[in-house]
């Protein structure tokens, strides 16, 4: 039998939106922003310094989830959109800023397809969160899709999880151990996991997923391919969840780190790329 492996990560999201959009005080604790009007998530906050000022700007943030990074993106200024393959995703995220009032659109369609949905050439900034290439077979096709959505002169912004960490075993507790590919594959790493990466009331019932790694040297690559310049890529030795249990400390800020022999590896980067004026 052939598996859908993008029609399996599906399910496992639609499943996840639901648990962290929860008003409860579990999953993403979305409450603090409709309470607090200029409530930003951890994750945008860090990325401040090397995103830079973005008002004003026509952004796309693909991957948005239930939207708290993206509405986070609106308050800081831009105009943005956010795009999800997930239907629950895309509703939450929509019941979200109808609570908060923040003017974010918001597209269900596959990033893949993202190209399609979206008008071409019209966004000044694409914004990819952490924890989004992993659900992609392909980081070329990615590239190009990021390529032709951007205007000339706009720049793709992404902060992402390194594939050091995705390659290493975190089930083991005594230190780090490198396990799974490096490398992209055709073939995806499968899971079985009902447990989310943030506390939620109840277990996750789609738990079965695939996921694909992609180096830094392919993910480089890919955009220069797609014709964009690289401006900068900075590794971090911080990750905005506790990705290796009983092996990490939690920082200010909500950043995990190694707890013994911090700074080893990266977890972490940030690489911020421009396509071209003509």
């Amino acid at each position: 039998m052939t598996i859908d492996y993008i029609a399996a990560n599906r399910d496992n999201w639609d499943d996840r939106a639901e648990l962290h959009a929860a008003r409860d005080g579990t999953g993403y604790e979305v409450q603090r922003y409709v309470e607090q009007p200029g409530a930003l998530s951890d994750v945008v906050r860090f990325d401040m310094p090397l995103l830079g000022d973005i008002d004003g700007l026509r952004a796309v943030h693909l991957q948005c989830h239930i939207g708290t990074d993206t509405l986070s993106l609106a308050r800081l200024g831009a105009r943005v959109t956010g795009l999800d393959f997930s239907e629950r995703a895309v509703a939450e995220a929509r019941r979200l800023v109808a609570e908060t009032g923040d003017a974010v659109d918001f597209v269900q369609a596959d990033v893949r397809a993202a190209a399609e949905a979206l008008p071409n050439g019209a966004f000044d900034l694409v914004y990819t969160g952490i924890g989004a290439l992993c659900w992609l077979p392909s980081v070329r096709e990615w590239a190009q899709v990021v390529a032709a959505l951007l205007a000339p002169g706009g720049f793709l912004f992404i902060r992402e999880g390194h594939p050091i960490l995705w390659a290493l075993d975190e089930s083991l507790e005594d230190e780090p151990h490198l396990r799974f590919p490096y490398f992209e594959h055709e073939a995806p790493t499968e899971w079985d996991d009902d447990q989310s990466y943030v506390p939620t009331a109840q277990p996750v019932r789609a738990s079965k997923t695939y996921e694909w790694n992609h180096s830094i040297g392919e993910i480089v690559t890919a955009l220069i391919d797609a014709g964009l310049r690289i401006d900068c890529l900075v590794e971090h030795d911080s990750v905005p969840w506790e990705a290796l249990p009983r092996q990490m400390g939690h920082r200010p800020g909500g950043e995990w780190a190694l707890a013994e022999r911090s700074g080893v590896m990266p977890l972490s980067y940030t690489l911020r790329a421009t396509k071209p004026r003509a």
